[in-house]
């Protein structure tokens, strides 16, 4: 998939696998252990989500709405009640949207990024259901070579091999 953006999160959306630029589109995310990584905690937690997206107030009410939705598909569900209880409790913002009860799912579009490594980008993106993967989805990002948002993307997905040659250097002194 590289150079663009690609990961696949739980039907909670923990981030369970994803290739560097996917792990880098989401400025600070790294810095995260990985069991914490977690695209709504992500939206409604990491100080740089709220510059990182151009309608981040859709984003909020996006993810709330996903996991609203899921919520009315099981709603006894351990894992989705972890993360409801933690975000009620740390976001006034999620639990003012969770009160709302609006459902929504979306599947394609674009997002508009303010990425603090490689400026403003605009990629279209897919969301798949995996088969047999317990509600596990695949999403990438894409956008046309030649233009503004493909180079973008692969300045995105080369900024982490300077990181790693500089840490090879090092280590080998």
């Amino acid at each position: 998939m590289r150079p663009f953006p690609a990961y696949v999160i739980s039907r909670t959306m923990d981030i369970l696998a994803c290739n560097p630029s996917g792990l880098r589109l989401f400025a600070g995310m790294a810095d995260w252990p990985a069991e914490k990584r977690n695209v709504v905690r992500y939206v409604f937690l990491h100080p740089t989500a709220t510059e990182l997206f151009d309608d981040w107030d859709e984003q909020l009410r996006a993810v709330v709405g996903r996991l609203r939705a899921l919520h009315s598909l099981d709603p006894d569900a351990p894992d989705l009640a972890d993360l409801v209880a933690e975000l009620l409790d740390k976001s006034a913002e999620f639990a003012d949207l969770w009160e709302r009860y609006d459902v929504r799912w979306h599947t394609h579009g674009s997002k508009t990024f303010h990425h603090p490594k490689v400026g403003d980008l605009t990629p279209g993106y897919q969301s798949m259901q995996l088969e047999g993967a317990q509600g596990q989805r695949f999403i990438a990002y894409y956008a046309e070579p030649g233009t503004p948002d493909y180079d973008r993307l692969v300045l995105l997905d080369m900024s982490g091999a300077e990181q790693t040659a500089t840490s090879a250097v090092e280590d080998m002194r």
